[in-house]
């Protein structure tokens, strides 16, 4: 399994980037998000992949953060969602997105992305809602960095950049998401609470993210 790749991009096509990674050049494939989010060609990139593996096809996916490529791999597992179709929803919504969408059972979100049906929209969030807790519950995470091993003998005297890395989601939605926890609610109400209270607060911190959510659990009447 090939779970990160790290090089200087030799090119960026429509949907893929080719990486040289010490002389073996290795296309993945990757959302309109991503692809735009990379540098230029001769640059330093690094990307978490996935590799799908089928009788007359290997393709690798890349993503920039574990909780991207997590939710790749759920999108999968769902009936009627393609790598395609997972790429299209993440490149619209990101990652955080996806987790605020899925936890709200927003299905109309899942629909914006493109070829994406209602039906399958309603699949997504009716297989996934319960997964959503524990994904997002994963943070910031780790975002991909190219270092200096991508650098060869043959390398110019000034290292080419790293790759820039998208500004990860603050990590208080998780922090908030265990506190709700602790405090006895379920997995899943309390995912749904913070991903509303972050989306009306998307600068909110910790304390008042628990504050927000906890409004909005509170009994009515």
């Amino acid at each position: 399994m090939i779970g990160r790749v790290a090089g200087r991009i030799e090119y960026k096509g429509e949907d893929h980037v080719l990486i040289d990674v010490r002389g073996v050049g290795y296309v993945v494939y990757c959302s309109d998000r991503v692809l735009a989010a990379l540098p230029g060609a001769g640059e330093a990139a690094a990307l978490y992949t996935d590799l799908l593996v089928r009788e007359d096809l290997l393709q690798l996916f890349g993503f920039p953060t574990l909780v991207e490529k997590e939710w790749h791999r759920l999108l999968m597992s769902v009936q009627g969602v393609g790598a395609k179709a997972s790429l299209a929803i993440l490149g619209t919504l990101g990652p955080d997105g996806v987790s605020r969408a899925i936890a709200l059972g927003d299905w109309n979100a899942i629909k914006a992305a493109k070829g994406i049906g209602p039906k399958t929209a309603q699949r997504v969030v009716n297989e996934l809602k319960d997964k959503a807790p524990t994904v997002m519950a994963m943070g910031v995470g780790p975002v991909a960095s190219a270092g200096p091993e991508v650098l060869d003998d043959a390398a110019p005297a000034t290292p080419a950049p790293a790759a820039p890395r998208p500004a990860p989601a603050a990590p208080a939605q998780s922090e908030a998401l265990s506190a709700l926890s602790n405090l006895g609610y379920a997995p899943g109400e309390a995912a749904a609470a913070v991903a509303q209270a972050a989306g009306e607060a998307p600068e909110a911190n910790t304390a008042e993210l628990i504050r927000a959510a906890l409004r909005l659990l509170a009994p009515k009447g």
